[in-house]
């Protein structure tokens, strides 16, 4: 019987051996997951950055690719963070029933949704970091900025492994993310600065976009490709820190809610 789901509790060390076991399963299969997850952006990178960045040339006053290149970072992290959190952690936790096993043992449901929180993350951040120093080997961006671009990478995949995190935990089956994809993630994408201004938009969209966790991600990065620190910074910094807290907090309600049973 699962100890009282209503007792508000910060996660304990006990969320460490679920990163763990997660981290030892994927160690066999590393180089074909971090490819994948490294392959796509990547690849789009190229397409726009050298297809598209020839006929648009400069954007912010920096050659088009090197602006791209930062918002593949963020959208990168956000992608592997929301695979792992949904279609990995849905696995362990509907299918292979792992996580009921977890529960068997004096682990609770906030350890296992942590651990599952920081492992998404982790992904996450091995990722963009992996697309961040492909980036500098290319000689796409070397400034000495960049080094900050790493310790961010933990927050935002955090914000994403949370708000996958939701999904799974409302979901019944694999279909279920199809909706989250479409209606959420993919939109993001294009509304959040990935590959062009914000300023390009309608006001009242720009005023909408400003709002998403994808564009402070964004924002926050961006201007460390350029070589310099925003001043609007803490802001972006606040944003995402709050869209962390809610998302897990609705996370923790939902998954309680779904183990109560």
């Amino acid at each position: 019987m699962m100890r009282d789901a209503a007792a508000v509790r910060l996660p304990r060390w006990r969320f460490w051996p679920v990163w763990r076991r997660n981290a030892l399963v994927w160690r066999k299969l590393a180089l074909p997951s971090l490819l994948g997850n490294v392959a796509d952006p990547l690849l789009q990178l190229a397409a726009f950055g050298w297809g598209v960045g020839a006929l648009v040339g400069r954007v912010d006053g920096v050659p088009y690719i090197v602006y791209l290149a930062s918002g593949m970072v963020g959208m990168s992290a956000m992608m592997a963070a929301s695979f792992e959190a949904l279609f990995s952690a849905f696995s362990r936790m509907h299918v292979q029933r792992t996580w009921d096993a977890i529960l068997l043992t004096p682990t609770g449901i906030d350890d296992v949704l942590f651990g599952e929180l920081l492992w998404a993350a982790s992904k996450a951040w091995l990722s963009a970091v992996t697309v961040t120093a492909v980036v500098a080997l290319l000689g796409i961006c070397r400034q000495p900025t960049l080094l900050a671009v790493a310790p961010l990478l933990v927050l935002v995949g955090m914000v994403f492994a949370a708000l996958g995190l939701i999904v799974t935990t409302l979901a019944r089956s694999y279909d279920f993310f199809t909706y989250y994809f479409t209606l959420v993630l993919t939109p993001m994408t294009f509304l959040s600065g990935v590959f062009f201004p914000l300023s390009a938009m309608p006001p009242w969209l720009q005023r909408l976009a400003a709002w998403l966790p994808l564009s402070a991600a964004v924002a926050l990065l961006r201007p460390l490709f350029f070589g310099r620190w925003d001043a609007q910074a803490p802001l972006h910094l606040a944003l995402l820190l709050a869209d962390l807290a809610i998302a897990w907090l609705v996370a923790r309600r939902l998954a309680h809610r779904r183990f109560s049973g």
